[in-house]
């Protein structure tokens, strides 16, 4: 009988190391942001709860995935470097992010663009939420300042007062109409709710847009239904031998911090703000004249809310210097809330975002534009 001998046994695999707390966190926070970024994608537009998340800064859509893959780099100048396959998880997790979430970060990347000088005759056009118009501020001061704009145009928000007793219910007109057409000689004022227009330009027509339509054969309608209707002014214009839609915008808010009604109210703002987009959107698709859209849409280049208008239209955003646009708050903007969107046959030659100098939260939007020649 013979003896098989044993084979050597080999030398014991080495203990499968285990990751370590920061690891765990790095990795579960660069495929957590991942999973936001590609929810966000799928949700935001469609669904009235992502109105919440869509309250995020837009630049986050950057810097958080660039921030998640410099941990990398970061943890090995620490001496803590990563293992491969976590380090791998990390990298990917974050690339897939920022290329998902890259185009909803709110850059302009025409900002360094070289561009022509405008035309002598280019209107100048001012937009801007006025911040309940004059109600916390020298009325004197304030119309100064809008003077001191010298636009051609103006498209304003919040011309009313606020009733902060009556909560939700507050909007009051503002008083002074007077005073503003002796400011503003030779301007037209068109005012309906808290929208206002002026414009030195003849007016041709004022068409009702979207709920307000409703309203604009009743004469009784009180200050408080136009204001919650009239969230679109539309008003042409002749510049020259041309038609212009000047579109005046103000989207209802998405949040109101009441606990008692919050979430139905982010549930009916959001149907309020699709009524006034779809009509808007079915306005410009009947209205062959060139169209200016513009004014606070408290809508984040991040939100899907504005994909149909931004398809249709161009943003003027393109024609500025900036390289990240924000208008919100305008002491430290963070948020661009405020939009102006022009039509193929409108031509934006410079667009600036400007200081309020403490007479609203949001900042002034000032566009030079000329109309293309009629083919």
């Amino acid at each position: 009988m013979s003896l098989l001998a044993r084979p050597a046994a080999g030398p014991p695999a080495p203990p499968r190391r285990r990751w370590c707390p920061a690891t765990r966190l790095l990795v579960a926070a660069a495929l957590g942001w991942l999973a936001v970024t590609v929810a966000h994608r799928a949700l935001t537009g469609r669904w009235w709860l992502w109105l919440l998340p869509d309250l995020l800064p837009p630049l986050a859509y950057l810097a958080v995935p660039v921030g998640l893959a410099l941990g990398v780099p970061a943890a090995r100048l620490l001496r803590r470097p990563l293992p491969a396959r976590p380090a791998t998880a990390v990298l990917a997790g974050a690339a897939a992010a920022l290329a998902l979430g890259l185009p909803d970060a709110g850059l302009n990347r025409h900002a360094f663009a070289d561009r022509p000088a405008p035309p002598p005759d280019a209107l100048r056009v001012l937009a801007w939420n006025t911040g309940y118009w004059d109600q916390h501020d020298d009325p004197d001061a304030f119309l100064r300042f809008l003077a001191d704009q010298r636009a051609d145009v103006y498209l304003l928000q919040e011309h009313l007062y606020w009733d902060d007793a009556a909560g939700l219910a507050g909007a009051r007109p503002a008083p002074g109409l007077d005073r503003l057409r002796r400011a503003f000689p030779g301007y037209a004022v068109l005012a309906r709710g808290e929208l206002l227009t002026l414009s030195r330009y003849p007016v041709l027509a004022r068409p009702a847009v979207g709920p307000d339509a409703a309203l604009a054969a009743d004469p009784a309608a009180d200050f408080g239904r136009v204001f919650a209707a009239a969230k679109v002014l539309r008003v042409d214009l002749r510049v020259g031998d041309r038609t212009l839609s000047t579109y005046n915008v103000h989207l209802p808010v998405q949040v109101n911090l009441a606990p008692e009604r919050f979430w139905a109210y982010v549930r009916e703002r959001d149907a309020a703000r699709r009524a006034q987009l779809a009509a808007l959107g079915a306005d410009l698709a009947a209205n062959p004249n060139p169209a200016l859209v513009a004014g606070d849409l408290n809508t984040t280049p991040a939100m899907g809310d504005l994909r149909p208008l931004r398809d249709r239209l161009r943003d003027a955003a393109d024609a500025s210097v900036d390289l990240y646009p924000a208008s919100w708050p305008a002491g430290g903007p963070t948020w661009r809330l405020d939009w102006t969107l022009a039509s193929a046959q409108v031509r934006v030659h410079r667009y600036a975002l400007g200081d309020p100098r403490g007479l609203s939260d949001h900042r002034t939007q000032t566009a030079l534009i000329s109309l293309e020649e009629a083919r």
